[in-house]
């Protein structure tokens, strides 16, 4: 028999888990989620050095893509999603592929992780090239889906970055960064979707927001190229230019006004008391940095 991975073997701290009250329960789940936070921290050098990785893609006309299966994909497909409105980049900047395709962040898709049929097809839909970012996701790090994107990905020149909790993982024989947080044997044998899911929703938080800070989606801890889309989003950028500027309400949702809720924009245009035409050519020659301008 073939040896059993870490994501696999029981926890035996949690043996009599069927035995427990409903708090007792909930306070040794709570007991093993405690040890996500510190198995994330010794792995922050590989998670910067992927920041950087990414950063630099982006800079360089390169995209990023998230693929894995189950749980991992979900993840991967909420972060990806998340970054449009969060940081206003294009849709086809940040992509995140899931295993048996939309149908699967739903419904469990029969086999869908151990298709490397469904790996080439996903891929070829990316369509990458060397100037991107494929990152690998998976808790066991063996799902035939997974490995097959990324030394395909690695073959065509992409930067690959594993993101995983089991040491011994098939994929980090085809990544550059290897991103291996050990947060040990679940509360529930081989339910990944618990400490190792909370993993690997931190490490991607990490990703994709230490990468847009880098290239200049933030001012301070500021969203300033969020998307106004609904009425709370509204009141979000006019609080941002409100702060950022120093102004009051009524002048920021004016500035807004005048620069179609470009936060950004606006607070050029504020500060620097200057039309839309003068602030957009500042931000072009800041490269879109309001640092530099500000």
């Amino acid at each position: 028999m073939s040896s059993i991975s870490l994501t696999e073997k029981s926890n035996p701290d949690t043996k009599d888990i069927d035995l427990m009250s409903s708090l007792q329960i909930v306070t040794a789940i709570n007991r093993e989620d405690q040890k996500v936070a510190p198995a994330i921290q010794k792995v922050l050098p590989q998670i910067a050095n992927a920041v950087e990785t990414i950063a630099q893609a982006f800079l360089n006309g390169g995209r990023l893509a998230y693929f894995g299966a189950g749980t991992s994909g979900r993840i991967g497909v909420l972060d990806a999603s998340e970054c449009w409105p969060t940081f206003g980049v294009d849709h086809g900047m940040v992509r995140g592929y899931i295993a048996g395709g939309d149908q699967a962040l739903r419904l469990s898709v029969e086999n869908a992780e151990d298709s490397a049929e469904m790996a080439l097809a996903d891929l070829k839909d990316f369509a990458p090239t060397a100037k991107d970012v494929v990152v690998g996701i998976s808790a066991n790090g063996s799902p035939r889906y997974v490995a097959t994107v990324m030394e395909q990905a690695q073959k065509i020149g992409c930067k690959t970055i594993a993101v995983t909790s089991n040491p011994e993982a098939l994929i980090k024989n085809f990544s550059d960064i290897f991103i291996n947080p050990i947060v040990g044997e679940e509360a529930i044998t081989g339910s990944s979707r618990m400490k190792s899911g909370t993993a690997q929703k931190m490490v991607l938080n990490m990703l994709s927001t230490g990468a847009m800070i880098r290239i200049g989606k933030t001012y301070q801890n500021y969203m300033i190229d969020l998307r106004v889309l609904n009425e709370k989003l509204q009141q979000r950028a006019i609080r941002f230019v409100t702060e950022i500027a120093g102004i009051t309400e009524r002048e920021a949702a004016e500035y807004l006004k005048q620069t179609d809720n470009n936060v950004k924009l606006a607070c050029v245009i504020a500060i620097k008391k200057c039309s839309i035409k003068q602030a957009q050519k500042l931000l072009q020659q800041a490269n879109g940095i309001l640092r530099k301008i500000i």
